[in-house]
């Protein structure tokens, strides 16, 4: 008998990039040049949560068989057409759990949780997966660590549109929500220069203030704030105050990460904590709005930009490493290699144990690139940094 066709499986999980579904024909397509079949598993680490063996429907629900005709236009758009989630199976909270794994016996992971990465693993062997493919950011990635530790074979690629995977120089999604961002902050110059208004741009970033700093540092705007240097907005609003009164057309702008947060003050944030301990950000905005209004009498325009960030189909960046991304993972598999993740370091694309994700913090180097005196961004030297600075 012929051997048995090589399955892989391949989610993404967390937040949505321009960049994923390029990524995933392009594993498909390699796939098939390698005689692999491919299983696209639905909705990230959900759908091997919820797949249910003794249910019928569930293939079809949390699986979809992939070849070329299946992702043959799917490059062209945005978003991920898997869909996603940011469901951490080894951290379970009860509403959550699915209905027909109630009651039995698992291990709980933390008080009110349970893990259910037996169950994950029972459900890729069920499905013949012979490898996993896991594109995300560093929560997704976590736990596609912890499956390599269980000894199920995983290559990891980062995508976020942060940037902020620790291990590597850049992560799919960040060139276009960069693109997306200046773009829209010059488009919003025209109302703010109309009505004379001090224009405050809110900004994705939850940890690491990258997109404001970058952002703000590509479109010119007059003063950013960055997730790692708490500001105190009177000076912030004295600041923009002379910004506007030395422009011509008398407006200021200001960008604002997400995870801004005021000296003394704290993260603006709202709902229930997801799988991984996150609540939703949101509304620092809004508060520094409010305050450099009150501070300055003048009018305000508040642009959160937040999802519009990451709609879209992806730039030429954005694709090319979508694509050398997904070739590297499927080398790394024809290989027989596993436990790794595809990365670019110094401009090199190279690969690195997936555990590098779990050894440190990436953030902005404030030292180097920010003026936590003047809040705006200040680059002191180009020599030796990455494409993208950070």
């Amino acid at each position: 008998m012929p051997p048995r066709q090589k399955t892989v499986a391949v989610l993404t999980g967390g937040g949505d990039v321009p960049g994923l579904n390029p990524a995933l024909k392009t594993l498909v397509n390699r796939a098939a040049d390698n005689s692999y079949q491919v299983v696209g598993i639905r909705r990230g680490w959900g759908g091997l949560l919820n797949f249910d063996r003794d249910d019928r429907e569930s293939p079809e629900k949390f699986t979809m068989p992939l070849d070329r005709q299946a992702v043959r236009t799917i490059d062209r758009t945005g978003g991920t057409f898997l869909h996603t989630s940011r469901t951490n199976p080894g951290k379970v909270i009860s509403p959550e759990t699915p209905d027909f794994l109630r009651g039995a016996d698992f291990d709980a992971s933390a008080p009110g949780t349970l893990d259910f990465t037996s169950h994950v693993l029972a459900n890729l062997e069920h499905l013949g997966i012979d490898a996993l493919i896991a594109i995300g950011g560093d929560d997704t990635l976590s736990y596609a660590e912890r499956l390599h530790r269980e000894g199920f074979p995983v290559v990891a690629i980062p995508k976020t549109m942060d940037n902020d995977v620790y291990g590597t120089d850049y992560c799919i999604g960040f060139s276009t929500a960069v693109t997306r961002s200046v773009n829209f902050i010059h488009s919003l110059r025209t109302s703010a220069g109309s009505h004379e208004r001090i224009a405050v741009v809110e900004l994705f970033g939850r940890n690491s203030g990258e997109t404001s700093l970058i952002s703000a540092y590509l479109s010119g705007v007059d003063r950013a704030l960055i997730s790692e240097v708490p500001f105190d907005v009177e000076k912030l609003a004295f600041l923009l105050q002379e910004d506007k009164r030395g422009n011509k057309s008398n407006y200021a702008m200001v960008t604002v990460s997400e995870g801004a947060t005021m000296i003394g003050g704290q993260i603006e944030e709202y709902g229930q904590e997801d799988a991984y301990g996150h609540k939703k950000l949101g509304g620092i905005g809004v508060v520094v709005s409010e305050a450099v209004k009150r501070l300055t009498g003048s009018h305000i325009i508040y642009q959160q930009l937040s999802y519009l960030m990451r709609s879209g189909a992806p730039d030429s960046l954005d694709l090319m490493v979508a694509f050398n991304y997904a070739n590297m993972a499927m080398d790394l598999i024809a290989e027989g290699m596993s436990g790794r993740m595809v990365c670019l370091q110094g401009g090199t694309y190279r690969h690195i144990p997936i555990s590098s994700i779990m050894q440190g913090l990436k953030r902005v180097d404030v030292a180097e690139l920010y003026d936590t005196v003047e809040y705006r961004p200040k680059v002191r030297h180009v020599l030796g940094k990455p494409m993208f600075l950070y």
